[in-house]
């Protein structure tokens, strides 16, 4: 596979909308509550596991998967963890494009065998945070996760982190993120508050039932302050953003 080679500002911000949702841009209350999900993970995460391979995932698009999944990453490596982010999303990746990285290689050149080193890409905020973009959109998405050539990267990588996240497409659209599920210690499911439908959040889970995936908790994004249930789950444009997603993503049967 290739020694990693470390690429120097290799990190930016592209938009103030992004920049503020973003780790050490954070509002305080909200980076405590990125600190609390770390400090659950502890408890949740197998003991005896040296490099946990977390998958974030969410029902549907919208829903603030990615956000989460920068975020936790941000916080564990903050703490002093080596942390690898992995945009997993190798239809409608959105990664790179919230921390404005400009690589010419990602995931897929790494999947695919072609010619690609596997490159350790390494944050300007953070010595020990590094972040792999997807790479270009392949045809076969879903195949290439849950590849043999997916497991044997992973558990290569496993070797140089103490912490892998996967940002991984919505589990109601498509399967891949159920492909590499073999790969993977538990998922994380992103809820959007007033936003994700209850019947959605429940096809969800039969699925990641279904596929035998662990479910390590759900991150409730967005949430009114006071809110003390998830009880709330209201209707939103669902049709428009489905079919929006499905021309990218294809259509996935239940």
């Amino acid at each position: 596979m290739g020694l990693f080679h470390k690429k120097s500002n290799h990190v930016a911000f592209t938009g103030d909308e992004d920049k503020n949702k973003l780790h050490k841009n954070l509002a305080f209350t909200a980076t405590e509550q990125y600190k609390l999900l770390r400090a659950n993970l502890d408890f949740t995460l197998p003991e005896n596991e040296k490099c946990p391979v977390i998958g974030v995932t969410s029902s549907m698009r919208g829903e603030g998967k990615s956000t989460t999944a920068i975020n936790l990453s941000y916080v564990l490596a903050e703490r002093g963890s080596k942390v690898l982010l992995i945009d997993g999303d190798l239809r409608i990746p959105t990664v790179a494009k919230k921390m404005g990285i400009k690589a010419t290689h990602g995931l897929t050149d790494l999947l695919i065998g072609n010619g690609a080193q596997l490159s350790e890409y390494q944050s300007e905020q953070l010595k020990n945070w590094f972040i792999i973009p997807s790479g270009k959109i392949p045809p076969n998405p879903s195949e290439l996760l849950g590849s043999s050539r997916m497991g044997s990267i992973l558990s290569k990588l496993k070797e140089s982190f103490d912490y892998i996240i996967i940002d991984l497409p919505p589990v109601n659209i498509v399967s891949d993120a159920l492909s590499v599920a073999n790969n993977i210690t538990g998922m994380l499911v992103v809820i959007r508050e007033d936003y994700t439908e209850k019947k959605e959040l429940e096809r969800c889970f039969r699925h990641l039932k279904l596929s035998n995936v662990r479910v390590l908790g759900c991150v409730m994004n967005e949430s009114k302050s006071g809110s003390s249930t998830y009880k709330k789950y209201k209707k939103y444009r669902y049709y428009k953003r489905y079919y929006t997603y499905e021309g990218a993503y294809g259509e996935y049967k239940s």
